[in-house]
């Protein structure tokens, strides 16, 4: 397979310096390095390891997809790998955790009920479950670059790899100035008198700098982020159950009074239907810990780990705080219905607090909550960067944006994800409303058909590596639901793309404020709730019909390219002998954890 390479390695007579594969060398006789100037500088220059493989020979349609090329290029991306363990266990302990929860929950309870919000939770951590641990399963044993939409390019389809990268970035490209206007309007809730494009620049400028100093800058960013809110979520279970024994300022046992009055369903089974879709975007985000592998010194043994903390997230911090909203909240307060997604007013956890008479409480929530969107800003340009440059690299984007700078930045990535960040100044302005309502439609399923591409890869993948003779001994992890829960799911996934068809169609009557009427008013409503899907369709079939690409079969599938080197075999033996001298309660720590 022939390639060229970029090779920018160089010697300056002027400094006395060379440069040899991601670091700068100093010649010992001017004993001193460069000044610090001068070294931020030589940083930004592309990665000397960096090369671009050529494309295939043309076909007979005067274009081909090289999918070995593509798979070659994404197993070499010289991204850093500097994420350790405590960094992907916080990512994936705390890393989606935002206004998904802390506020859209309150959506969620105003349309189908404490009971509803319970029920839909619970199936959608189920199905999120089974899906990060077929991702685990595939990502620590290839580690490379784009992770999910690199295994649909190689495992299902390149032309829905291309499909899926592409639907995944947009998906952080607009989320980033929706969250910094998001922030900005957590603001408001202390009726800030400083202008919202103020505080736009703020979060803004913060976020771009983050991405700016490496993944390790992101990595404790992350880490301190998940942390505050982790904190924040168990102190509210601590407090819900005081509030709801009747130890508040009030003194009052609520117990399960609201299940009874107003009752645990609203809405019927539409609601419910309803609650599982806004269930599914609060989750979002959770399949970072994949794409993050590509850029972690040792999957081996972090990731297995990070994946399994996906378990305690969701019992922990969605389950008990939910049913503690729920018992704490009745769906037909008011408050519940906020002016938009991000309105900490409309927070339950803020409205508990609120009709508890505790003061001062809240404005620490809303702390939160402002943080919590902020992190989901700085996941945003990490997320959309590194796919724009894994597309890049299996020639699915221009070519531009897989340049890779010295400190294992793909700086020109994160550039693109930084320009839609100023988007945000149009919502600030208080203009073009209905520019961020549509570019919020665009985004809204992307989450769907990532978990599902994520699962369908992943029985692919399993059946692939029976048909070429491998054993699941060989696996360095194995995915703890096995096949079985990525049938679960993806048939999941599916089951709500149905639901949010249902409810785009034929959509809940407001409880407060006008009914959808119209033809024109109802198309609207739609495609505000449906409009990922047809796009995603579109770049399916566009590049399919351009490129011809092939449905991989099993045996043609590349499962060597990008393997980590390490002996499996030796590895899995000492773990197994260190696992025989474990205790039991260690071995059942271990199991969950």
């Amino acid at each position: 397979m022939a390639k060229s390479t970029f090779d920018t390695s160089t010697s300056s007579s002027g400094s006395g310096s060379a440069v040899v594969g991601n670091e700068l060398v100093f010649e010992e006789k001017l004993g001193r390095k460069a000044p610090l100037a001068r070294r931020a500088w030589d940083s930004f220059r592309r990665n000397p390891d960096f090369h671009i493989t050529q494309k295939g020979q043309i076909g007979a349609n005067g274009q081909v997809f090289d999918v070995e090329s593509a798979a070659q290029n994404t197993a070499e991306s010289p991204l850093a790998r500097k994420l350790k363990g405590r960094h992907l266990q916080m990512i994936a302990i705390g890393g989606s955790i935002g206004t998904g929860l802390f506020v859209g929950s309150g959506k969620a309870l105003q349309q189908g009920g404490p009971a509803s919000l319970l029920i839909a939770f619970s199936l959608i951590g189920a199905m999120l479950f089974c899906t990060v641990q077929a991702l685990g399963e595939m990502a620590v044993l290839l580690p490379v670059a784009g992770s999910f939409s690199a295994y649909s390019t190689r495992f299902l389809d390149p032309a829905w790899g291309f499909a899926m990268g592409w639907n995944y970035a947009i998906q952080w490209l607009i989320v980033l100035p929706l969250e910094i206007v998001a922030a900005a309007i957590t603001i408001e809730y202390w009726d800030s008198p400083i202008s919202p494009a103020v505080w736009v620049t703020i979060f803004l400028l913060g976020i771009i700098s983050i991405n700016l100093v490496g993944v390790r800058g992101y990595g404790e960013a992350e880490f301190v982020f998940s942390i505050i809110k982790v904190i924040a979520v168990i102190g509210f279970i601590i407090l819900g159950i005081i509030l709801n024994v009747g130890g508040g300022r009030n003194a009052e046992y609520i117990g399960g009074r609201y299940w009874v009055s107003p009752g645990g369903f609203n809405n019927g089974f539409q609601g419910l239907c309803s609650v599982f879709v806004v269930a599914a975007f609060a989750f979002a985000g959770t399949e970072l810990v994949g794409l993050a592998a590509a850029e972690t010194a040792n999957p081996r043994k972090s990731l297995p780990t990070a994946v399994k903390q996906v378990f305690w997230r969701i019992c922990l911090f969605y389950i008990v705080s939910l049913t503690l909203v729920g018992l704490l909240v009745p769906y037909t307060d008011p408050r519940l219905i906020g002016q938009s997604s991000s309105d900490a007013k409309a927070s339950p956890f803020v409205i508990a607090i609120k009709n508890a008479g505790i003061t001062g409480l809240d404005s620490v929530m809303n702390v939160v909550i402002m943080i919590s969107v902020l992190s989901v800003g700085n996941s945003a340009v990490y997320g959309s960067s590194r796919t724009l440059a894994a597309l890049a690299e299996q020639d699915q984007a221009p070519r531009f944006l897989a340049y890779i700078d010295r400190k294992g930045r793909p700086l020109k990535a994160i550039g693109v994800a930084a320009a839609f960040g100023f988007l945000a100044y149009l919502a600030a302005s208080n203009r073009d409303t209905d520019v961020f309502t549509w570019l919020q439609a665009l985004s809204g399923l992307s989450s769907i058909f990532t978990w599902g591409s994520i699962c369908l890869a992943h029985i692919r993948f399993r059946r692939a590596w029976r048909v070429q003779g491998r054993s699941l001994d060989e696996l360095a992890f194995r995915s703890q639901a096995g096949v079985l829960g990525s049938w679960i799911g993806f048939i999941f996934n599916v089951l709500v793309l149905i639901a949010q068809f249902w409810t785009g169609f034929a959509p809940i009557k407001p409880q407060y404020g006008p009914p959808i009427t119209g033809t024109l008013a109802h198309v609207r409503n739609f495609f505000q709730a449906y409009l990922a899907a047809p796009v995603v369709l579109l770049c399916y079939i566009v590049y399919k019909l351009i490129y011809r690409t092939p449905i991989m079969r099993c045996k043609d599938m590349d499962l060597k390219t990008g393997l980590r080197d390490l002996n499996l075999a030796e590895l899995l033996a000492d773990e197994k002998l260190e696992k025989a001298s474990w205790p039991k309660w260690k071995k059942a720590y271990k199991f969950l954890c």
